[in-house]
Formats: structure tokens, sequence, C-alpha cells
């Protein structure tokens, strides 16, 4: 996701009390069960860890993502790797 001025989409993370995560600035879902969601950003590959996770709200269109549960850990993945989720690689 860009703007018109060819930046990439703003991406925030706001974690409240590591039981609810919402996120800005989303392209994709790659993969989520309750432990982990893999997820594309506007930064790179986000990968949140935790337990009973649980995704309330997703718009692609608008890039937010919000997630109930307890976070562990959230995670950077910068590999290189093609971007895509799960759909992206199931049509290739």
């Amino acid at each position: 996701m860009t703007y018109e001025s060819g930046l990439p989409a703003p991406h925030h993370v706001v974690i409240e009390n590591r039981q609810s995560l919402t996120v800005s600035g989303v392209e994709d879902v790659g993969r989520f069960d309750e432990t982990t969601i893999e997820l594309t950003t506007s930064q790179g590959t986000m990968v949140v860890t935790g337990e009973d996770l649980h995704i309330e709200k997703l718009s692609l269109d608008g890039g937010d993502l919000k997630v109930e549960g307890h976070v562990d850990a959230i995670s950077y993945e910068d590999d290189g790797t093609e971007r895509g989720g799960f759909l992206s690689r199931l049509f290739r």
C-alpha cells in the first residue's frame, strides 16, 4: 500500500496492556493461529506471537488490524523473500 506520493503507508503499532494490539499500514495477513500472526506491513513482515490471539478486525482497504489476546512478542523479518500472503502464494 502506497500513497499517491509514492511513499509507503504510515505504520503504527499500539499495544494496550499486552491484551489488545492495533496495527496500521497492514497490506496482507500471511498466516494466523492462536499463537502466531504473520502479516505484511508497509515496513516489512511483522510477526506477532502470544496466546489466545484472535483477529477482531481486519480491513485491508484501510490497512488496519486489531488483535485480542495475550501478546508475548512482536518482531519484523526482512529476509528479502517475495512479499505476499497465503492467497498470493496459492495462486502463483
